[in-house]
């Protein structure tokens, strides 16, 4: 039997919108809508098993609609460019999905889902229509069921004639009129003035339709009397406006709805551009191409080697073998290197590939292979170094001369592709398939270590692939004009990284625990107080109890649904604030409960037993902007706002007693580069002037002087300064400010009027990358563009706003990264045994000596400054103390 699901594509988009927090993938792309609309997509097929589906977009802003009533749909405010531009995504996704997709000019989604359910009544079709807008009621009937959004989009509530019958006492026609005479604001449909739902339906019970409450205008009473007929034809034209169009010409639509299921590969393909993990994970999708195999083995080449295990070779031929090696692959279980256990390697060596079993590593047998991994000389070419570097040193073998890396490698070249296998690399390549690791060792719980036999066969397989690699990648990278970028600070950095790590940073786990009590009293005072003012213990931490206290016993207004009640995230509640003294409370319980179990219970959980230090480790493969990203533990997320966040410093201390910590921050650097780039006269002064940089642009934006710069005058032109880095909107803008879109609007525009270098710079780097399909830092590292020539206007945009601010974000990594490694370097050639430990957005951190402070106290900042050139100084400030809180 057949079942017909149409979907209101605009509604449900915006709902996801607003019901889902502001996720972006690595590329800076908004996917809440598309991710919300995704769940929503996957719950319909799963429970509903549909044969047909669609989803209906409207095609525009002008429909036939406004031929009688041109102010239709007027009030609506601008869609904001977070949500526009991720419709031509929903739209891929779809087709990913194998939904049909519709729009027709002049029409509404609701005209065309109207057209469909009639097609499905004539038919008698079990239809289930899916929308937010309660318009669509009027389409139900004995076979279209009215699916309504009530929170979020996954949480819906069913309407069939006897369903709107119970819930309003009318017939599904007569939603008509019931927007006839109450309006609808939404869309600009003036009704009659005064007539809520209430007196609507009172009206509709009586006398049934617009039209007879027109006609008894003599039974009513006083003021309404006197509303119902000075609005006689607004209530006509409404109830016209709201009667959806049910003849749209839809030739053959029917057959075009059959739903088949979705191909695996190719959804597996737009979840990974989207980054939706958690549902490749979900859906068991593969992890490249084809049916999970990593490649449908139609590589150009086919591979040819013999597989020797090391400890069949002879010395001499092993010795022979490890001379000539072209690449070397080491396997480990487990994302955390610091704790990965090794499986084994692999080193390819012309014809032959020699494999090393984990346990056969540590055996006398295998010295030389020891010896070769840590001879510096020896040059390493592998696949995630980084990672391997860290695995061996926990069995104390110094990995040493690694020259290249494909992972890096292929993260240059594609920097929105986070995490590029081996699989992926091949496929991408034209090289002989190599099998995902899933299909080796299984996903999650069932991982499990194959034979020894598969185990050899799998090794061999990636270093043989990594060795073919090495030729293509060295091209690309030429090609590219990155190989400067790579040898000397990428690769460089690898190493200086791996030494930070593998050194650490003691945290004292007293100075934690204490912290920890304190927060545990303060939490419980929060928390008495917030019951004090709800008049009632509930659960803080439920968002569907604290919903109900806020919403509905204390009758604070309701900002926005989630999927299962009222939204009581921190930007809901930030807006609430001024509305109740509760919400100060619940805003700092919250952050007082995450410092408490993320912060000092987290970082207790991570210091090690024997070095009684945390051991982070840094990404350089993760964020397409090239900054670095910390994990296992996250050591760039401490939040300093609070000062009970900035006591969680005082915990890490020197390893060495009478050394101190020693922190060096960069001021201002991504607006310092962005003077550098646009050649800004007016930003370029502030900074050569060594001012304020937002008391400066608050001082020309308002055509102020310095003294009549006031708190709230600088916070706007800091929200700017910081928004022109990040690509900013009037959306953004009036949301961090909590202005009108228009306002926002206004600021930005007199920003561009008064530094119009930064406009003319705007303007030309995405001529520039229109013209070259890709934009580059100050040190050449490369960010490709593909849809900055699109059509699609909203596509176009976000590659427009990348062009702009890449180069900004990207440069100001880059130099960073320079600092570090020329911080490495002065160290060592000055035999200073002052170590680097952390690197934190802008900020480096080391522990020093006592008499070595001085020299780093100026030596620092200095390597920081004169880390690139630019045509504005670079400003390190630097400052010491007996551990990470006291050196701020």
């Amino acid at each position: 039997m057949d079942k017909w699901i149409l979907i209101d594509g605009n509604s449900i988009a915006n709902r996801a919108f607003y019901a889902m927090p502001p996720l972006t993938n690595s590329a800076g792309l908004y996917t809440n809508a598309a991710y919300g609309f995704t769940t929503m997509l996957l719950k319909l097929i799963e429970e509903e098993k549909p044969t047909h589906m669609l989803v209906a977009f409207d095609a525009g802003k002008v429909t036939f609609r406004h031929e009688g009533y041109s102010e239709y749909k007027g009030g609506r405010a601008k869609t904001p460019s977070e949500l526009s531009e991720q419709f031509p995504v929903i739209k891929e996704l779809l087709s990913s999905f194998g939904i049909a997709q519709f729009e027709l000019s002049g029409y509404e989604a609701d005209d065309i889902i109207g057209t469909l359910t009639k097609l499905a009544d004539q038919q008698q079709v079990s239809t289930l229509v899916v929308t937010g807008d309660k318009d669509m009621l009027q389409l139900a009937s004995d076979h279209v069921t009215i699916a309504l959004t009530r929170k979020g989009v996954s949480d819906v509530e069913l309407y069939d004639p006897n369903g709107i019958q119970e819930k309003y006492g009318l017939t599904p026609l007569q939603i008509i009129d019931l927007k006839g005479l109450m309006g609808d604001a939404s869309d600009n449909i003036p009704g009659i003035p005064g007539v809520g739902e209430k007196t609507a339906l009172k009206m509709l019970h009586e006398y049934g339709s617009v039209e007879e409450v027109l006609n008894h205008i003599g039974d009513l009473k006083g003021k309404m009397k006197e509303k119902v007929e000075a609005h006689q034809e607004d209530a006509r034209m409404s109830k016209k406006l709201a009667t959806i169009f049910r003849e749209v010409p839809l030739e053959n639509k029917a057959e075009e709805l059959v739903y088949s299921g979705y191909d695996k590969a190719q959804l597996a393909d737009m979840f990974r551009k989207l980054e939706f993990k958690s549902l490749i994970e979900r859906l068991e999708l593969p992890e490249a191409g084809g049916d999970g195999s990593g490649g449908d083995g139609s590589g150009a080449v086919e591979a040819s080697y013999e597989i020797v295990a090391a400890a069949d070779l002879s010395a001499a031929d092993l010795a022979d073998a490890l001379a000539k090696a072209d690449s070397v692959y080491i396997e480990a279980a487990g994302e955390n290197p610091h704790q990965a256990k090794l499986l084994g390697l692999a080193v390819s060596a012309g014809e032959r590939v020699i494999v090393v079993t984990a346990d056969s590593l540590l055996e006398p047998a295998s010295e030389r292979i020891r010896s070769w991994l840590e001879d510096a000389a020896a040059p390493k070419r592998g696949y995630d170094l980084h990672k391997a570097e860290l695995t061996l040193a926990r069995l104390g073998i110094e990995l040493r001369g690694t020259v290249f890396d494909a992972l890096l490698i292929a993260y240059l070249l594609d920097p929105t592709e986070s995490n590029q296998t081996l699989a992926m690399l091949a496929q991408r390549y034209h090289l002989p398939s190599v099998p995902s690791d899933e299909a080796v060792y299984g996903k999650g719980a069932k991982f499990q270590v194959p034979s020894d036999d598969v185990l050899a066969r799998h090794l061999a397989a990636k270093a043989d692939s990594i060795a073919r690699l090495v030729p293509l990648q060295e091209r690309d990278l030429e090609e590219s004009g990155m190989s400067k970028l790579y040898h000397e600070l990428e690769q460089p950095l690898a190493i200086v990284l791996a030494g930070m790590e593998k050194q650490g940073i003691k945290v004292n786990p007293e100075t934690l625990e204490e912290l920890g009590k304190e927060l545990s009293l303060n939490i419980d005072r929060y928390m008495s107080d917030i019951y004090s003012h709800a008049g009632m213990e509930f659960n803080i931490n439920s968002p569907k109890q604290l919903g109900e206290v806020l919403f509905e016993k204390l009758g604070l207004p309701a900002m926005k649904k989630t999927k299962t009640g009222y939204s009581t995230d921190a930007e809901v509640l930030e807006k609430l604030e001024p509305y109740h003294e509760i919400v100060r409370l619940i805003l700092h319980y919250r952050q007082l409960s995450k410092l408490q179990s993320t912060y000092v219970e987290g970082l207790l959980k991570e210091i090690r037993r024997d070095t009684g230090k945390v051991h982070t480790y840094y990404r350089q493969t993760i964020a397409a902007t090239g900054r670095l990203s910390s994990q296992f533990p996250n050591l760039q997320n401490i939040p300093i706002r609070l000062e009970e966040g900035r006591r969680i410093r005082k915990a890490f201390v020197p390893s060495e007693p009478g050394w101190f910590i020693l922190a060096a921050d960069y001021s201002q650097i991504e607006l310092r580069v962005l003077a550098h780039i646009s050649g800004d006269e007016k930003l370029k002064e502030a900074f050569i002037q060594d001012m304020d940089i937002h008391t400066k642009t608050a001082m020309d934006v308002f055509g102020v002087s310095a003294e009549e710069v006031d708190a709230n005058m600088r916070r706007s032109a800091k929200a700017v300064n910081f928004g022109i880095v990040y690509g900013i909107s009037d959306f953004g803008l009036s949301n961090n400010l909590n202005i009108t879109r228009k306002e926002a609007s206004k600021f930005i525009e007199q920003y561009f009027e008064v530094f119009q270098g930064v406009r003319g710079y705007m303007d030309n780097i995405v001529m520039q990358a229109r013209r070259d399909g890709y934009v580059t830092t100050l040190l050449e590292r490369r960010r490709y563009l593909p849809e900055i020539k699109a059509s699609n206007f909203n596509l176009r945009s976000f590659a427009e706003r990348t062009a702009m601010n890449t180069p900004i974000q990207g440069t100001a990594a880059d130099i960073i990264k320079l600092a570090m490694v020329r911080m490495d370097e002065e160290l060592r050639e000055k035999g200073l045994r002052s170590r680097m430990l952390l690197q934190v957005h802008d900020e480096l951190v080391f522990e020093v000596p006592e008499d070595e402070l001085e020299t780093m106290k100026k030596l620092v900042p200095e390597v920081m400054e004169r880390a690139l050139k630019l045509d504005v100084p670079l400003k390190a400030d630097v400052s010491y103390g007996v551990n990470w809180y006291e050196s701020k």
